[in-house]
């Protein structure tokens, strides 16, 4: 696919009415972003680049331990996610699943595909859903983000989370307690260092004496931080400097309406810091099941990831995705059952009917 295909002849957007032709990357949904009218808060994108008309934009989250699929079938589902007119690409931050039964499994490890990903793409943004900040010292999480920012031509969304999975945590010997605390701390290195280059800090968990980020990404204050978490502590503690949230499908039954009531709690911590409720994007997971599919392998077995998925004829997943644009949502990222590359193709028509 080209760099710059104009936006009335990229799939998925068919005869699309848009003449301003070719958008870059970093130019196409930041009118308002850093430098702009409204300052930093709406750096994050808000509308589709590859269909004006879509009322919200769709990423996909690739395969995570569905099964082991090898770089180059990832590398074919990125291409053809851009080529079908998708936003964004997402992977899972994780390292090690054991199940019931004791069997194991595991992703790769998510900087590096992300970075893979992103040499192989031009037009899709990128993100982790959600990096762990337990897992990596917060320097060094920050240059890891300001590198692939880079790699990206400034396609990166940072999304961060404590991480939950005590397997991993054990498996690194990294400590459990204390997790939102901990991640407090990283969140504040992590933010000073994207958006002002420098931090020094001493905390109970963490220390950053004197540290600078150099060199700096390509994104003015860094690239948008995305906090996926619905914990009151997390939410007021980030609502100050998030530019995005996201729910995972578990914590909203998977319907338009769950994820209205999970966002409660991200009101209430915007509300508490002077914020008005569109300053930050809201995203939101979808479990979409298309023909097939028998249900996605998932690390997390609890009872809550047992949700109806959404599935039905094209028209049908159209309308579905749609409501949560109604609902107040700026993007759905996608997982998909079964989650292949011919699954990703198969989304065309219900793309093209969310665009009309």
């Amino acid at each position: 696919m080209p760099d710059e295909l104009p936006v009335s002849l990229r799939p998925g957007c068919p005869g699309g009415s848009d003449s301003s032709g070719p958008r870059h990357p970093l130019r196409s949904d930041r009118a308002d972003g850093p430098g702009g009218p409204n300052g930093p808060s709406l750096r994050y994108p808000r509308h589709s680049a590859a269909c004006p008309r879509r009322p919200l934009r769709v990423g996909v989250q690739l395969p995570e331990v569905e099964r082991e699929v090898r770089w180059p079938e990832l590398r074919d589902m990125a291409r053809r996610a851009e080529d079908a007119g998708l936003d964004s690409l997402w992977v899972g931050d994780h390292v090690l699943y054991r199940f019931a039964d004791r069997s194991v499994r595991g992703p790769w490890e998510a900087w590096t595909q992300l970075a893979a990903l992103a040499a192989v793409t031009s037009q899709v943004w990128l993100g982790p859903l959600v990096s762990a900040t337990a897992f990596r010292n917060p320097l060094l999480l920050a240059k890891q983000a300001a590198t692939l920012d880079e790699i990206s031509t400034g396609r990166l969304v940072l999304g961060l989370g404590a991480g939950w999975n005590p397997v991993e945590f054990a498996a690194m010997g990294l400590p459990f307690d204390h997790r939102v605390a901990r991640f407090d701390e990283a969140f504040a290195i992590i933010r000073a260092l994207l958006r002002e280059g420098s931090v020094d800090f001493v905390g109970q968990y963490h220390q950053a004496r004197e540290a600078e980020l150099v060199p700096r990404g390509p994104s003015a204050g860094g690239p948008p931080l995305m906090i996926g978490s619905i914990g009151p502590h997390m939410l007021a503690t980030t609502a100050r400097d998030m530019d995005a949230w996201n729910a995972w499908y578990a914590d909203t039954g998977n319907t338009p309406a769950g994820a209205v009531a999970a966002a409660a709690g991200l009101d209430r911590a915007l509300a508490a810091v002077g914020r008005v409720p569109d300053e930050v994007a809201r995203t939101v997971a979808v479990l979409v099941q298309l023909p097939g599919g028998t249900g996605r392998t998932m690390g997390d077995t609890s009872d809550a990831q047992h949700v109806v998925p959404l599935t039905g004829a094209p028209e049908e997943i159209a309308a579905g995705l749609c409501a949560y644009a109604d609902a107040g949502f700026t993007e759905v990222q996608v997982v998909l059952d079964p989650i292949t590359a011919d699954a990703i193709d198969s989304l065309r028509p219900a793309l093209a009917a969310l665009d009309a």
